[in-house]
């Protein structure tokens, strides 16, 4: 069942919409230093549909491709990137998943466990880093192998 419009739009705007406005104004500082990052935040969830999700799956896929149109329109001054995590063990994932819920994501998971909220900003910070100063306009999946072993029938 979809969402309510209500719903639907306020998740839109946050996590689509807010993402936006916030890399327009990065850009127009970034542009006048001539130089930075935009690292947009996505999720495996813009990759493939989950249900009772869309109004966030269909924001997120939109994130990617905000990112994607960014980097054309912004390159070579700034460099726009998206990073897309699958499941993060979070204290708000540990509140709303029940401990076999948890046992249950970390089997569908071929590492076998979700991402720290450091593993995360490791790869913020890379991509934000000189290192990756030829990557633009990429979504980055950082999932534990999630999204391929479902696709290829794993799980």
């Amino acid at each position: 069942m979809f969402l309510s419009s209500f719903i639907m739009g306020t998740v839109i705007d946050v996590d689509l919409n807010g993402v936006f406005f916030v890399a327009q104004e990065a850009a127009r500082r970034m542009i006048q230093q001539k130089g930075g990052v935009i690292i947009n935040m996505g999720s495996t969830n813009a990759l493939r549909g989950y249900p009772w999700y869309a109004d966030y799956n269909a924001a997120k896929a939109g994130v990617i491709s905000l990112t994607q149109t960014m980097a054309l329109e912004l390159a070579p001054t700034v460099r726009v990137v998206a990073v897309c995590p699958g499941y993060v063990k979070t204290p708000m994932q540990e509140a709303e998943y029940s401990p076999d819920m948890m046992a249950k994501l970390d089997k569908n998971i071929p590492l076998g466990l979700q991402a720290t909220p450091d593993e995360i900003a490791a790869l913020l910070a890379f991509m934000a880093s000189d290192d990756a100063a030829f990557i633009t306009g990429s979504h980055i999946i950082i999932d534990g192998g999630e999204i391929i072993s479902t696709i290829a029938g794993q799980k």
